[in-house]
């Protein structure tokens, strides 16, 4: 698949529209070592998101244990 078509992508792929059209423009531009450092920088506010998701996930478990915990002790 073509860069163009990919960095098109980055909005649909959960970048922000700014970062999708900054990354946009530095490849129009030419300027592929600063497009690799945002796409980097992009990534890392994707993985931060997704380790925000994991450790909402990670409390309803434990809201879960401890609520089975808690009707069992009531049967």
């Amino acid at each position: 698949m073509e860069i163009k078509t990919l960095i098109d992508d980055l909005a649909d792929n959960g970048c922000r529209m700014e970062d999708a059209a900054r990354a946009r423009t530095l490849y129009e531009s030419g300027d592929m070592d600063a497009l690799v450092r945002h796409l980097r920088k992009c990534r890392c506010d994707l993985v931060e998101v997704m380790h925000d998701s994991q450790r909402k996930v990670d409390r309803m478990d434990c809201l879960i244990r401890r609520t089975l915990k808690e009707a069992g002790r009531r049967s």
